[in-house]
């Protein structure tokens, strides 16, 4: 393995240590942010497991969430209606009401 497999491993690495947290991966693994981008642009294999490991933090994620749910917390139901339950009705909507009935004189412009 080559220095720059190295890195990039290391990085790898950080990143499952730090939930995919780019800048603290990137500083533990004494990679810069560029070069990690560049790595993401031009190396499918890094790309795959970079994109892995932000579905396993969406997954901790989702799972404090229902955590939070289940000790009855209203923020995060509301919060979980408002994504996931849109089919459901759970819609936050604005309603603007108009107080003057003007006609709008450019639409005849």
């Amino acid at each position: 393995m080559n220095k720059t497999e190295h890195k990039k491993r290391a990085m790898i690495q950080a990143l499952e240590k730090t939930l995919g947290v780019i800048t603290t991966a990137c500083k533990t693994a004494d990679v810069g942010r560029t070069q990690f981008y560049e790595w993401l642009k031009t190396d499918k294999d890094f790309k795959s497991e970079v994109d892995n490991i932000k579905n396993i933090a969406l997954d901790f994620a989702e799972s404090q969430l229902h955590k939070q749910i289940q000790e009855g917390n209203t923020t995060a139901t509301i919060f979980f209606l408002k994504t996931q339950g849109k089919k459901r009705g759970y819609v936050e909507r604005q309603e603007v009401e108009v107080q003057e009935r003007k006609p709008l004189s450019w639409l005849n412009e």
